[in-house]
């Protein structure tokens, strides 16, 4: 459904979310791989520490949240650069909620960090793309936006709009030649899942998540989702009639 990529040599890409978990590894494979890599995150420590000593590497400091630094990274990467060829948008924030426990405060957090972030990068590297007539942008949501499920509230619903928006801007991005990627990682270790205090069935490393985007992307795959023993299992659910599926979840995690 995208272009296939052999060859990372000099692909120009800007990770957004690179200073730990997913975003950090998926920067060092594609750094190791040959591939032009911009990290960009909140705290420079973390970009400085991946990107030390590696001439394809460049950090730029932004605030997803703040446009006017989401603008000012871009401008610094194509002063560098001249062009960017793959955007991967994986900056998130994660918090539990329940109806009991509501807490808009938290929930308008979710919201700025999952969602408009990423209008936010969208704001900015869309005009970039569809003046090249070439590129890519890949959105990191998560299969909980797949269905509703227990302690998701505000966060399933940003990741639910992500996946909508992805389905949008293919619609409308692959036929001007500019990919676009959904990826759907189920549960990884990293600091966002390290406070979890249920089960979470098919963890996985940030270096084998990292691993598996890649490899959909260089397969050119819109549907970027691991891994598949689990993400299969619900999306499966999810086509079940709502009575299935409400009984189905209740009995599988208790709650």
């Amino acid at each position: 459904m995208n272009p296939m990529i052999v060859n990372w040599q000099q692909q120009r890409v800007w990770i957004i979310g690179a200073s730990s978990g997913i975003g950090a590894e998926t920067a060092r494979q594609l750094l190791a791989k040959g591939a032009r890599v911009a990290l960009s995150a909140r705290t420079a420590a973390g970009l400085h520490n991946i990107a030390a000593g590696l001439p394809n590497a460049l950090t730029c400091v932004l605030d997803i949240t703040d446009h006017a630094t989401v603008i000012a990274a871009r401008d610094q990467i194509l002063e560098a650069w001249e062009g960017i060829d793959l955007i991967l948008v994986v900056a998130g924030g994660y918090g539990e909620m329940r109806a009991d426990s509501f807490d808009l405060k938290l929930a308008n957090r979710l919201i700025d960090l999952n969602l408009r972030g990423v209008m936010h990068c969208l704001d900015a590297t869309l005009p970039i793309l569809l003046k090249q007539g070439s590129g890519a942008i890949g959105i990191v949501a998560s299969v909980a936006g797949y269905s509703g499920l227990p302690k998701a509230m505000a966060y399933g619903a940003t990741k639910a709009a992500l996946i909508n928006l992805s389905e949008c801007l293919y619609l409308d991005l692959r036929p001007r030649g500019i990919g676009v990627y959904l990826i759907n990682p189920g549960f990884v270790d990293t600091p966002l899942t390290a406070g979890n205090d249920f089960p979470m069935p098919a963890l996985i490393s940030p270096t084998n998540a990292a691993e598996k985007l890649i490899s959909g992307i260089e397969r050119g795959h819109f549907h970027i989702h691991f891994p598949k023993r689990f993400t299969n299992w619900l999306r499966f659910a999810r086509l079940l009639p709502y009575r299935a599926y409400f009984a189905l979840i209740h009995k599988v995690t208790g709650l």
